[in-house]
């Protein structure tokens, strides 16, 4: 019998699949708020609540915070789960229709008969999952063989607003200076559905190599099924089972676009939270192509830039190399960090005022909490206005690789210049009407 959401166990559970698939869910925001620095992992530092990112194209937090991932099987059924949607078949994704009426609820137990429909015949175990009407979202999890080794499974459901941010994370393709993955795919379906495929693995460092394989189906109007494998009985301290999760990349694509997990989307309630438009901010993010132009104009003439970060807001980040060996350097530009001052610049904090009302603090550290020899060095700077400049360099070329040279490639001096410099208020776009 399926369980549903308020066993605490399936909540240890899916709570535990969604830390892990992304590597970065849950933040020490401790650390993030009080430090502002990243071990490991890009950070985004965000006023009254902190948010690591590194990862999100791989897991999605949904609505009530259902997990979205996947498992193993051909999927080669076609069945329906509750009322209202429309047929999509493997291949064929297209945007979901408004339904004229509400769909019924569906429950967790059949979730988990849809589950086991579309995978081959196989056993199954710690069988877990929650319906439509659960607070938390609809998700399944189950640990399923196929007679070649068990396999950690998890699917999850979402709606993103089209066009958001959040949905175009939802279907990059990782960052590879944050997750290391062997091979992702990124496919638009006919209708306009986009498929992303990640195979990639359960730690960022790969100090073990479990295997983590993601697909994840997002329709034109913002539906989302993302199904989540993995090559072992559970996603961490269980040893790996088989070579590889159970289901390719074709397996995958065919389950995640079975019609029947749209249905399940479409019969979530509307969340009253996404229903009322929220205030928007004070001050739009800075766009991080000007974050690293930026970054990349202040560096010593010495630093060759090799390689860059992508699109986003807020963080950027550039690889560097002097000769000597590359170098990660991260940055992040926040507007509107005043509330933080105190916690952050505040008295024992080793904070510097200077002439112009900038509070800056320096600090050099550990790199990672898992012995690997990094180096960071950090400037963290705050302007009266509350404009927060965040800049740190490793002595490596990636937050998840080891070291590639003695020190980072930047001086604690050099970085407090870049992170005080009097160009980071220019990039701050205008506050909307």
């Amino acid at each position: 019998m399926p369980v549903e959401h308020r066993d605490d166990q399936f909540e240890d559970r899916l709570g535990a699949a969604l830390r892990n698939a992304g590597g970065a869910f849950d933040a020490d925001r401790a650390a993030l708020v009080a430090g502002g620095e990243s071990r490991g992992r890009r950070l985004r530092m965000r006023r009254r609540t902190a948010v690591v990112s590194g990862a999100a194209a791989i897991a999605l937090v949904g609505v009530g915070g259902a997990l979205v991932a996947p498992w193993g099987g051909d999927g080669t059924g076609q069945r329906a789960v509750g009322a209202g949607g429309t047929t999509v078949g493997p291949g064929d994704a297209s945007s979901t229709p408004t339904p004229t009426a509400a769909p019924s609820p569906v429950s967790g137990a059949q979730l988990l008969s849809t589950l086991k429909e579309l995978l081959p015949e196989g056993k199954y175990s710690e069988e877990l999952a929650r319906g439509t009407n659960s607070e938390r979202g609809p998700s399944v999890y189950a640990v399923y063989d196929d007679g070649k080794g068990a396999s950690a499974l998890a699917v999850g459901f979402n709606r993103f607003e089209p066009g958001s941010v959040q949905a175009r994370q939802a279907t990059e393709c990782p960052d590879s200076a944050f997750t290391p993955y062997d091979d992702c795919t990124r496919t638009t379906l006919p209708g306009g559905a986009l498929l992303k495929i990640v195979k990639g693995y359960e730690y960022p460092d790969r100090r073990v190599d479990t295997k983590m394989w993601t697909a994840t189906l997002l329709t034109a109007d913002g539906a989302s099924v993302s199904v989540t494998e993995w090559n072992a009985a559970a996603q961490k301290g269980s040893p790996i089972s088989r070579p590889e999760p159970p289901m390719s990349s074709s397996q995958l694509k065919t389950f995640v676009t079975d019609p029947a997990w749209l249905r399940v989307v479409n019969a979530i309630p509307p969340d009253p939270a996404t229903e009322t438009p929220s205030a928007p901010s004070q001050t739009p993010g800075v766009d991080s192509g000007s974050i690293v132009a930026t970054l990349t104009d202040l560096l010593p003439n010495h630093l060759v830039v090799v390689a860059k970060s992508g699109e986003g807001t807020e963080f950027g980040y550039v690889v560097v190399d002097d000769g000597k060996g590359k170098s990660f350097v991260q940055i992040n530009v926040q507007p509107n960090m005043g509330d933080v001052e105190g916690e952050l610049f505040g008295a024992g904090s080793g904070a510097v005022t200077l002439p112009d009302g900038i509070k800056v603090v320096v600090r050099q550290g550990a790199g990672d909490d898992k012995g690997k020899g990094l180096v960071m060095r950090t400037a963290d700077a705050i302007w009266p206005d509350g404009l927060r400049v965040v800049v740190s360099a490793f002595n490596s070329a990636s937050q998840i690789t080891g070291p590639t040279r003695e020190n980072p490639a930047l001086t604690l001096d050099q970085l407090k210049a870049i992170a005080t410099d009097s160009k980071w208020p220019g990039l701050l776009p205008p506050p909307p009407n």
